[in-house]
C-alpha cells in the first residue's frame, strides 16, 4: 500500500490497514516535514500554541508499532498507472499494489488586482499557523477574505487579541454555503458583538503595498488600510496528480461509493474526493475530520477483504468566540428551517428541511442536542417541524432502541 497525504485521512487509513489485519507494507508519504498533525486547532485555538502537544494525530510509538513507514517531506511527482509505481520529486519510484490519493486541498486565492500571493497570510497549514502567530503582536489590523468557517474561526481569535478586523464575504450571507439563513443571521450578530466589520456582498479588488502593510480597494469604493491580509476564501482540491494520470476528476477526485477511482487500483479519500453521497444531493466533497476519518476507514475496510459502501452522516463543527456550532447532516436543497429554543438563551438549534424532510441539524451551544440529532439522522427517523419547533416532545425518546 502506498498513501499519498499525510494529513488526517492518510493517517487513520494508514492505521485501519494494520487494525483491519492488512500485512502488508504500508509506505505514507506527506510532503510537510512535520508529525501529521490535526488541522482544526490551528484556526480554532491557534492563539494558544501552534506547537501544542494535543496537534499530533498520532503518536511516533504508533507509527512504529504498526510497522508504518512515513516518507515525510517528500512530494509524488508522477504516478505511473501502467507500471503501478509513484515516482517522487527525488526521482525515486515506489511500487504498489493499491495506491491511495489523500492529497488534500490547498487554499483558493481569487483573481486581485496587485495581490502578491507570498505576501499574504494563510491558515490551513502548521507552516501557516508559525507565520502568523510570529507576527501577532505587531498587528493592529487585519482584512481577511472570506467569510466561512475559517475566516470567521480567526477574526474571532484575532478579536480576543483587540486586533481590528474586516471580513469580506461575496454573497449575501456568512457560512451561507453551509448553514441556513436563520443560522448565518446569527452569527452575523455575534461578530458584530465581537466588534468585527463584516461586509457582505464586498470583494476586494486591488491591493496595493504602502509604508506599513496594505491598502485594499473594495467593490463598494471604500478603502482599507490593513497591515495584513488573511486569505480564506475556499479551497481547491489537490486533483492534479490524478488529473495527469488521467483518472477522472470533476471539482476533486471522482470516486465511487467504495471510494474507488476510474483506476480500480486506486482510491481517493478525504478534502480531494469527489464522492456519491447519499445525504447530499449528487456528488459532493467533503471538508471535515469525520469524512476525513470515515474515508480512511472504509478503504482500509474494503483492502482487508471486509468492503462496504460509504455512506455516514456527515457532521462539522466551528468555534467562533463564545459559539460552539455543530451541524449534523447537510442542508444541500433546503427551502425552510425551524428554531427549537431561544437565541436569548445563547443555546438552541435549527432543524433544517428539504420539503417535509429533515436534512440537518445546526446546535448552538447545544451539545445534547447535537448527539441526538447526529443518532436521529442516522436511523432515519423525521422530525417534523412541530416536533422539532416543541420543546416539549423529547427527541431522545424517538431515537430507536437497538434490537436484538
Amino acid at each position: 500500500m502506498v498513501i499519498i497525504g499525510s494529513g488526517q485521512a492518510g493517517v487513520e487509513c494508514a492505521v485501519a490497514l494494520r487494525h483491519e489485519g492488512f500485512e502488508g507494507s504500508i509506505v505514507m508519504i506527506g510532503d510537510e516535514p512535520d508529525l501529521p498533525y490535526q488541522r482544526p486547532p490551528l484556526s480554532k485555538e491557534f492563539l494558544k500554541s501552534v506547537e501544542d502537544s494535543s496537534l499530533p494525530l498520532k503518536g511516533e510509538g504508533v507509527y512504529s508499532s504498526s510497522h508504518i513507514e512515513r516518507r515525510l517531506g517528500e512530494t509524488v511527482r508522477r504516478i505511473d498507472r501502467e507500471a503501478k509505481q509513484v515516482e517522487l520529486s527525488s526521482g525515486e519510484r515506489l511500487s504498489y499494489d493499491h495506491l491511495v490519493i489523500a492529497t488534500g486541498a490547498r487554499n483558493r486565492f481569487p483573481p486581485i488586482e496587485g495581490l502578491d500571493v507570498s505576501k499574504v497570510l494563510e491558515l490551513r497549514t502548521l507552516a501557516h499557523a508559525r507565520v502568523l502567530t510570529a507576527r501577532l503582536d505587531g498587528l493592529r489590523h487585519v482584512t481577511i477574505i472570506g467569510g466561512g468557517f475559517i475566516g470567521l474561526e480567526v477574526a474571532a481569535l484575532l478579536r480576543q487579541r483587540d486586533i481590528a478586523v474586516d471580513v469580506l464575504e461575496f454573497a449575501d450571507r456568512l457560512m451561507g454555503r453551509v448553514l441556513s439563513p436563520l443560522m448565518s443571521e446569527q452569527f452575523l450578530s455575534l461578530h458584530a458583538e465581537m466588534g468585527t466589520r463584516i461586509r457582505l456582498q464586498t470583494v476586494a479588488h486591488a491591493v496595493a503595498e504602502n509604508a506599513t502593510g496594505f491598502t485594499v480597494t473594495l467593490s463598494d469604493g471604500d478603502t482599507l488600510e490593513t497591515d495584513a491580509i488573511v486569505m480564506a476564501a475556499g479551497v481547491v482540491p489537490n486533483a492534479e496528480l490524478a488529473m495527469e494520470a488521467g483518472l477522472e476528476v470533476e471539482n476533486g477526485v471522482v470516486v465511487d461509493e467504495m471510494l474507488r477511482t476510474s483506476d480500480a487500483s486506486i482510491s481517493a479519500i478525504g478534502d480531494v474526493a469527489a464522492h456519491p453521497n447519499k445525504w447530499g444531493v449528487g456528488r459532493i466533497r467533503l471538508e471535515s475530520v469525520q469524512n476525513a476519518v470515515d474515508q480512511g476507514k472504509c478503504v482500509a475496510a474494503r483492502i482487508a477483504g471486509k468492503p462496504y459502501e460509504y455512506s455516514d452522516l456527515p457532521w462539522f463543527w466551528s468555534h467562533q468566540g463564545k459559539a460552539k456550532l455543530q451541524i449534523a447532516g447537510l442542508n444541500m436543497g433546503m427551502d425552510s428551517s425551524v428554531l427549537r429554543g431561544d437565541p436569548a438563551d445563547g443555546k438552541y438549534s435549527v432543524f433544517v428541511y428539504r420539503g417535509d424532510q429533515l436534512v440537518a441539524v445546526e446546535s448552538m451551544n447545544a451539545p445534547a442536542d447535537h448527539m441526538v440529532a447526529r443518532r436521529l439522522l442516522a436511523a432515519g427517523v423525521n422530525v417534523t417541524k412541530e416536533q422539532a419547533a416543541d420543546r416539549s416532545v423529547d427527541l431522545k425518546g424517538m431515537i430507536p432502541r437497538p434490537t436484538a
